[in-house]
């Protein structure tokens, strides 16, 4: 990979995730929030002379068209009428169609280091806006921090978060977020809470992060269709939830356990089944690139 830059994309988790509503275009309105996770895809680039944008080396299941570091590059270089070029590797480590914002991340972290290296010095929003038309999360990853999202995924505020680390396992299963979202079963008209409220219980005293009141009033609404619908995530979320309040991250299929330390986190993954992939990961409090842009 020589004249490759190498850049992280990090993984993300929600929290929890509630539906308020629904808009007339058929986009779910939202509420949740997004923890950023030391766990990364490697986006490597090599910037060009000419204006040709492509992989070095394709992932095979995947259209080149349709990859969302392509579609991120074209778009950067059509709004800014830029004449460079660049080719493109993806190291992947997040599991594709976990809900751990893999694709997003890649895309988010292209925009964000090709801002640099093509020198276009557009702004932190600027590139928002852009990212809004790739996908609901990569707004979220281009603005840095952990977040309070609202809207569809782009109405973001800075949430401070405790310190933690993730057990973070994935079935063998590719849920579908379109199905889920189509699911009669799915609630779609939640009473919106307030960060204030989610920030109360995070920094009370009254245990960890996710204690018994955030179980009761800060869930993910999709988990339960999810798990109806796919057994392979009901199972790993229920041997997950023997060491604590486990929950799914998005749509899934991936779920997740917050502890306080690396050593119970060590303790439960050595003892998962062999049919569940998983890692540890820390929260992290930013973006790696977040300087990368204003």
């Amino acid at each position: 990979m020589n004249d490759f830059q190498p850049f992280p994309a990090p993984a993300k988790i929600n929290l929890f995730l509630h539906i308020t509503g629904q808009r007339a275009d058929g986009y779910h309105l939202l509420q949740t929030v997004f923890r950023l996770l030391d766990f990364y895809d490697t986006i490597y680039l090599k910037p060009t002379k000419n204006p040709l944008i492509k992989h070095a080396k394709p992932i095979a299941s995947i259209d080149e068209n349709e990859d969302l570091c392509v579609r991120a590059a074209k778009l950067l270089q059509q709004h800014t009428d830029c004449q460079q070029g660049v080719e493109i590797y993806i190291e992947k480590k997040i599991p594709m169609g976990g809900g751990l914002g893999g694709g997003s991340s890649d895309a988010a972290t292209t925009l964000l280091a090709l801002n640099r290296l093509w020198q276009l010095n557009l702004t932190r929003q600027t590139l928002i806006e852009l990212g809004t038309q790739l996908g609901a999360d990569v707004p979220f990853f281009i603005y840095g921090n952990n977040a309070w999202a609202e809207g569809v995924g782009e109405k973001l505020q800075a949430i401070q978060l405790k310190d933690a680390y993730y057990v973070v396992l994935t079935p063998k299963v590719h849920v579908s977020t379109a199905q889920v979202f189509a699911n009669k079963q799915l609630t779609k008209d939640t009473i919106p809470k307030t960060m204030s409220a989610f920030s109360d219980i995070m920094h009370s005293d009254a245990g960890d992060l996710l204690n018994k009141n955030v179980r009761a009033d800060f869930t993910n609404q999709l988990e339960k269709v999810v798990c109806d619908t796919y057994t392979e995530v009901s199972s790993c979320l229920a041997w997950l939830k023997r060491f604590g309040d486990a929950r799914m991250s998005g749509s899934g299929a991936s779920v997740f356990l917050e502890v306080a330390s690396e050593q119970i986190a060590k303790k439960i993954i050595v003892q998962k089944p062999e049919k569940f992939r998983g890692f540890i990961a820390r929260g992290l409090d930013q973006h790696p690139l977040k300087y990368y842009a204003d």
